[in-house]
């Protein structure tokens, strides 16, 4: 299986790459700079210069690309799409990194975390970017996406447990009743999902146990 990550060397980038070659995973960092991660083989451009035939030849592409200013936010939705319009109507599968602003509070599904949550308002604009980007590949219906939220507290420096709990499109709480993961386990969760493929144009979540 070979894989793409774009963006690999970004936190959450760097930790899915490893997770994959350690898993013996033919894996290519898509980067804009010099390649930081183990990846030996490397593409070195923007997200938004990527063509169609820098990525064919893929069986996954993963987006974990972030944006966290008012200036750069917007950059979370035209990636997704960007990497989905390359990728329509192929066997590709498209798995992004999610955000948890919209996961859902109640059985109805009409309330979301950021509905209910007094973010600042800074907060809330990343937290909107994010739900954009799931809100435009739910309209794509000749791509293979799946789109992973990570719980409310993603901790960049978390510990790696090797452990989550799978969840769907609701708000899901561990054992001591928190939403929390690290982003090695969200990585392991991300590798996992690459290896099952069971969620194809679903969104996903995880958190930790």
């Amino acid at each position: 299986m070979k894989i793409a990550v774009v963006a690999a060397n970004g936190k959450a980038g760097q930790l899915i790459v490893e997770e994959g070659l350690d898993r013996g995973m033919d894996i290519t960092a898509i980067v804009r700079g010099e390649n930081k991660t183990r990846a030996n083989d490397a593409i070195i451009k923007d997200v938004f210069d990527i063509e169609k035939k820098d990525i064919e030849e893929y069986d996954v592409i993963v987006d974990a690309v972030g944006g966290w200013t008012p200036e750069t936010v917007n950059i979370v939705p035209d990636a997704a799409n960007h990497l989905a319009k390359l990728l329509k109507g192929s066997e590709t599968r498209l798995l992004v990194v999610g955000g948890a602003g919209s996961l859902f509070v109640n059985e109805e599904h009409t309330q979301t975390v950021a509905d209910v949550t007094p973010f600042p308002d800074e907060v809330i604009q990343v937290l909107n970017a994010h739900q954009k980007a799931l809100d435009d590949l739910r309209d794509y219906d000749d791509v293979k996406w799946t789109y992973i939220s990570p719980a409310g507290d993603f901790q960049a420096d978390g510990e790696r447990t090797g452990k989550y709990t799978l969840g769907g499109e609701e708000l899901i709480l561990n054992s001591q009743g928190e939403s929390v993961i690290s982003y090695a386990d969200y990585a392991i969760a991300m590798i996992d999902e690459i290896e099952s493929g069971s969620h194809i144009k679903e969104r996903i979540s995880v958190v930790s146990e």
